[in-house]
């Protein structure tokens, strides 16, 4: 005998429990069902972003922040702390304990909203039917009229760097060391190696990261990662650029690592390794014959712009399929798929999707690069407008970066909006609005901006755009 259900969601990460929420809320019976399991044993909710990526990253980077401004920053305020020490462990009980509280929350929610949540791995068969087997072994069965994957991602391994756990390590081993390494390796410059590295390399680590590929943050705009590539370098972030990892072995206590980029050969060797080189979506024993889902050749699950797999009424969002592995982009994916199963509207704008990297300064943009827009050639404009003359963020001693906007010249629409600096990743949400409406320039011209704030800087970035800036030079 199945237990029936409208909705059952596999995976309760970013993408998974907002499906299952708004499905309740649509009121249809759901169910939620998740593996994951920390590394004490237990299990929880929320997926990589709150047990082991977004927030316990967040955690970390924050404390580290503060730390290295009460070592840097304080005394220019005027404020002396005395002899600076650090309690790693505590700043990791405190992590911990926000993680904790943001999956207990996710129960709160579930039984707020009268979502079913189950423990265990579940496999889809044929005819909607979910095996789950739960944390003790037994197996049961679920019946549904949708079944949602959201199964999410997991770390990419490379071959010529067996993981280890200790000094060969992934992302979420680099989140929870006991000691500060003296010399830590990251191979892979994009968003997670470089908060990981930031993260280290305040707490006291020398930090190498070896990137591959030739340029800095491909998938920034070049002003941008031009900008942050020259900030990182006078943090310390020994950041090496078209360096191939090809091995990396563990000698004692440490690891060798042999890299090539254009003058040779090369070896380091530091005392843990990170390897951070991208995602690649989870579908481990989540399928079984005949299910009539279709992955692709990378693996992910192949859907249509709505999320809807090959198999009738089979659907799945997040890192799983298709587009950016970010997590608002997951969580609004399950809020789509809940709302048309309801046979309500839903949508996802994929083309205002914002990204942030969470270092500091913070990085953040969304839309197109101005290399994108050229290469597509389409006639444009381009304002900038720096944070060293913004009278709040020289007041919060945090004057680097700029924003930037790229702007299309036939019509004035706001093509994309590019920030680093102080709280980037808070501004761009008024980026990311004005373009869900098509604005022009001129409407965030018109648009009033409080002073001193640091949203101020994207609004003179776009009167910069027609040459119109007042507290900017006008170029």
């Amino acid at each position: 005998m199945s237990d029936v259900y409208d909705v059952i969601v596999i995976g309760a990460g970013p993408a998974g429990y907002p499906a299952a929420i708004r499905a309740a809320q649509n009121k249809l019976t759901v169910a939620c069902v998740d593996e994951w399991r920390n590394t004490d044993g237990t299990y929880a909710f929320g997926g990589t972003c709150l047990n082991a990526g977004c927030i316990p990253s967040k955690a970390l980077l924050e404390s580290s922040e503060l730390f290295q401004r009460a070592k840097d920053e304080f005394a220019v305020h005027g404020i002396k702390v005395g002899t600076l020490g650090l309690d790693l462990a505590a700043m990791q009980k405190r992590r911990a304990g926000v993680v904790k509280t943001m999956t207990n929350g996710i129960n709160t929610l579930f039984k707020a909203n009268g979502v079913t949540g189950i423990q265990g791995h579940a496999r889809l068969l044929p005819g909607n039917q979910v095996a789950v087997k739960g944390p003790d072994g037994s197996e049961k069965m679920l019946q549904a009229k949708h079944v949602v994957l959201a199964s999410g991602s997991t770390p990419i391994r490379l071959r010529s760097v067996p993981h280890d756990g200790k000094y060969i390590v992934d992302s979420w081993n680099a989140l929870e060391f006991d000691a500060v390494p003296k010399r830590l390796g990251v191979i892979g410059a994009g968003v997670i190696g470089l908060e990981l590295g930031s993260v280290w390399r305040r707490l006291g680590s020398e930090v190498i990261v070896l990137e591959a590929l030739e340029q800095f943050l491909p998938m920034a705009d070049q002003t941008i990662a031009k900008e942050a590539q020259r900030h990182f370098k006078k943090q310390g972030l020994d950041i090496k650029l078209g360096a191939k990892v090809s091995s990396a072995a563990v000698a004692g206590n440490a690891v060798d690592v042999v890299y090539t980029d254009a003058q040779g050969e090369h070896s380091v060797q530091v005392d843990k390794l990170v390897v951070a080189v991208g995602r690649r979506p989870f579908t481990q024993e989540l399928l079984a014959q005949g299910t009539g889902v279709e992955l692709d050749e990378r693996g992910f699950i192949k859907v249509d712009e709505h999320c809807r797999t090959q198999a009738p009424n089979v659907w799945a969002v997040g890192d799983v399929v298709r587009g950016p592995m970010l997590a608002h982009k997951g969580k609004e994916e399950g809020v789509m798929v809940a709302d048309l199963i309801a046979g309500h509207y839903g949508e996802v704008n994929y083309k205002v999707i914002p990204s942030v990297i969470y270092t500091a300064p913070e990085i953040a943009w969304v839309g197109l690069t101005e290399e994108q827009v050229k290469a597509g050639g389409r006639p444009y404009k381009t304002g900038t407008f720096p944070f060293a003359a913004s009278g709040r963020a020289r007041a919060m001693e945090a004057a680097a970066g700029m924003a930037k906007i790229v702007s299309a010249k036939d019509d004035d629409e706001v093509l994309g909006v590019h920030v680093i600096g102080p709280m980037a990743g808070e501004l761009i949400g008024e980026a990311v609005l004005a373009m869900e409406y098509s604005a022009s320039t001129e409407d965030l011209q018109r648009t009033i901006h409080a002073h001193p704030t640091l949203s101020e800087a994207v609004h003179e970035a776009a009167l910069a755009v027609d040459k119109k800036a007042i507290d900017g030079v006008n170029r």
